[in-house]
């Protein structure tokens, strides 16, 4: 795909931006003295959980739907759960019927969610088939768009508009952060976000963070092409399944992106429960995963200034005990 399509500019954020306005939330960027000092840094969490649908992919889903011309009758996506519920709300928003390709495994709530916001739902096993393939014989057959989940420009520029806000919020502030950590699955949060940092900020570090048996994208920025993941691998952090880095998405981040870190389930259980505890804000798995690398002595972040994407916050009951059962410990 990389070589079909142009990677997003500058400008097509700006005009995402545009599209997006009055449509989107402005999320906030929270901190907390008792955060950062359970972090052991300054902390400064953008709260994109607070989206509309409860994630960042309302932004890329509405900004795709919105571009094209003539507007289709009916768009088809996939997706583990907030892509489908993103682009159920943003099609139900400019009157398009949406039809959604999900995991039969995914979270309840990202299942119930995005039935009703009117997508029409079909399940598959992300183990045994195809999702790709399932939604382009469902797209051939009804004549219908796909609206990607990460690899196409549109969906980046309009995940890049996060990157537009997070600097004039820090700016705001008066803060120019030592990194800046977002949650990694196929890649197109956070190269929209390298994007949409512009090129004033394009000394600042720019971190993937990954669950730890997913890092393709850390593995791949090592090797300098797209690695997979085992398909054995399994993690709690649904929403950063992907297999693999997105042609497109791996074409920028190689460009932009400083590094890789990784974190483990049970540190991702833990921001949750500590982002409850001190921002009152609620947070998947994956959604946490930023979060929980600035809180790791390992990343070397002690002391500094850092940004973490909070990317969504569609989780379960019981996985959401999970977490808060870490605050009685």
């Amino acid at each position: 795909m990389a070589g079909e399509l142009e990677p997003p500019a500058f400008e097509d954020v700006l005009q995402a931006r545009q599209r997006l306005e009055g449509r989107a939330v402005l999320t906030p960027l929270l901190e907390s003295a008792l955060m950062n000092e359970a972090a052991g840094c300054r902390l400064l969490v953008k709260a994109e959980n607070l989206q509309k649908t409860g994630s960042f992919k309302y932004r890329g889903a509405y900004n795709n739907i919105a571009a094209m011309t003539p507007r289709p009758a009916e768009v088809v996506a996939y997706s583990s759960g907030n892509h489908a519920q993103g682009v159920a709300a943003a099609a139900a928003a400019l009157g398009v019927r949406a039809t959604i390709v999900m995991p039969e495994d995914a979270p309840k709530t990202k299942l119930a969610n995005t039935r009703a916001y009117g997508a029409e739902v079909v399940v598959y096993d992300r183990y045994t088939e195809s999702r790709e393939e399932t939604a382009a014989e469902i797209a051939r057959e009804r004549q219908a768009p796909i609206v990607p989940p990460y690899d196409h420009p549109l969906t980046i520029a309009g995940q890049g508009s996060i990157g537009l806000e997070i600097v004039e919020q820090c700016d705001a502030l008066s803060v120019r952060p030592d990194a800046v950590l977002v949650c990694c699955g196929g890649g197109g949060l956070i190269s929209g976000v390298g994007i949409g940092l512009g090129a004033d900020w394009e000394t600042v570090p720019l971190y993937a963070v990954e669950p730890e048996e997913f890092d393709d994208t850390r593995r791949s920025l090592e090797s300098g092409h797209r690695e997979t993941n085992r398909p054995e691998a399994r993690s709690i952090c649904d929403a950063l399944l992907s297999p693999s880095p997105g042609a497109l998405t791996f074409a920028i981040n190689r460009r932009r992106l400083t590094g890789g870190m990784t974190v483990s389930d049970e540190q991702a259980l833990g921001a949750m429960a500590l982002a409850f505890h001190h921002l009152n804000i609620v947070a998947e798995p994956g959604g946490a995963v930023a979060m929980a690398a600035a809180m790791d002595p390992s990343n070397g972040l002690a002391g500094k200034t850092v940004v973490a994407v909070c990317t969504g916050g569609n989780v379960d009951p019981p996985m959401f005990r999970r977490a808060l059962d870490l605050l009685q410990e």
